[in-house]
């Protein structure tokens, strides 16, 4: 006959492994709440230790699309380079021997691009805008062509040059000499009336640190600008815009007493439904899961299908929607507010007249690359203004 002992060991309880999951479930809030304060502790000290990132064309910019190379190859031929943001500082540094360089001026009005221009004899702009050419009088936009051209005019400097692949072309006006190309698309555009030589080329590409040593690009370069001792490099911006407009009311003066105090009440509540949630009934249950494709694989897919289909205008659509949400979010507005909301939000913003975006987020989008870069940049620009508009708006509240 089989005896069967009944064990004396102490039956478990449901006390100890509830006790457990608290103190588990405690400690997981607790490594939680580290890696938050680890991250923004990490992400403040990178904040502080990166360097300024500049835009493009920038003489003291290093990335890919500055112009650090250039300025530094003026400089090593025995050339003074002077950066200045500032129009004003610019304007007073310009004197007989000293060649104005700029990329396009988008955030100045016409007065103030005339005063600028006034007292110099050499400009060079070393990207430009359709109302620009138009202002100046200088030519209008062509048919881009990526085929390599020389020279092909009777301007002294650009004689030796060799040959650039330039990726936008200009057609003249009337009295305007047109080198490296022809009478009907050319790169560069010099005119020399009323005593003064202008000169409009787009180098962004050209002149940029990744594409300098290309081609004739740095021949180009120190043709442009080495033909003073001095060269008065001035960089343009929303910062130094002479735009006025009405600044839009604070956040506080527009709304009633009580939000404030309702908006403090839904965090503490949707803080305290949080913890409430966070406690799990049990452990989790592993399922087989289907194939994913990483969300980065699919962009740059996408990506090389419009650069091989040549879609510039699918790519510009891209971007400006993605622009137009991150603005909404900036600016307070719906994640899908019409484009026409996000240009007059960011307009009042910037304190600038409205309409003076709808071009850029509302209007018609590039057919070709050249037009794709230059929209590019502006969105870029555009968005790096509202951000800086935004974090001195919260700073003076």
């Amino acid at each position: 006959m089989t005896i069967i002992e009944e064990s004396s060991a102490p039956t478990a309880t449901a006390e100890g492994p509830t006790h457990g999951r608290r103190l588990k479930t405690v400690g997981g809030w607790a490594v939680v709440a580290a890696l938050v304060l680890g991250g923004v502790f990490v992400a403040t000290q990178v904040g502080v230790q990166m360097p300024d990132q500049r835009g493009a064309l920038d003489p003291e910019s290093v990335g890919d699309s500055g112009t650090k190379a250039l300025a530094q190859m003026l400089e090593d031929q025995g050339i003074e380079v002077e950066v200045h943001r500032s129009r004003a500082d610019a304007r007073a540094a310009l004197d007989d021997d000293a060649t104005l360089v700029m990329a396009n001026p988008f955030a100045l009005s016409d007065d103030a691009v005339t005063q600028l221009l006034e007292p110099a004899e050499r400009v060079v702009f070393l990207s430009s805008s359709t109302h620009l050419l138009a202002m100046l009088d200088l030519g209008t936009n062509a048919t881009p062509d990526s085929a390599p051209v020389s020279a092909e005019c009777d301007v002294p400097e650009f004689a030796n040059i060799g040959s650039i692949r330039p990726d936008r072309l200009f057609t003249p006006s009337e009295g305007v000499v047109a080198c490296f190309g022809d009478d009907d698309a050319a790169a560069v555009l010099v005119d020399e009336g009323d005593g003064t030589t202008r000169t409009v080329v787009e180098g962004a590409r050209l002149f940029s640190n990744a594409y300098l040593a290309d081609d004739g690009n740095a021949a180009l370069g120190l043709a442009l600008l080495g033909q003073s001792e001095r060269v008065v490099w001035y960089v343009p911006s929303f910062d130094d815009s002479d735009i006025e407009g009405e600044m839009p009311d604070s956040l506080g003066s527009l709304t009633p007493g009580w939000v404030t105090p309702a908006i403090v009440l839904l965090m503490l509540s949707g803080v305290a439904a949080a913890l409430w949630r966070g406690q799990r009934f049990g452990p989790l249950v592993a399922e087989t899961l289907p194939v994913t494709v990483r969300a980065s694989e699919t962009m740059h897919g996408r990506a090389r299908l419009t650069a091989k289909a040549g879609d510039a205008a699918h790519a510009a659509e891209a971007l400006r929607d993605g622009s137009l949400r991150r603005l909404a979010r900036q600016l307070g507005l719906a994640e899908r507010a019409r484009p026409e909301e996000v240009a007059d939000a960011a307009a009042d913003r910037l304190r600038i007249p409205r309409g003076s975006l709808h071009e850029l987020l509302a209007g018609l989008l590039p057919e070709d690359d050249a037009g794709l870069i230059v929209f590019a940049r502006g969105l870029s620009d555009l968005e790096a203004a509202v951000d800086d508009s935004t974090h001195e708006l919260w700073g003076r509240e």
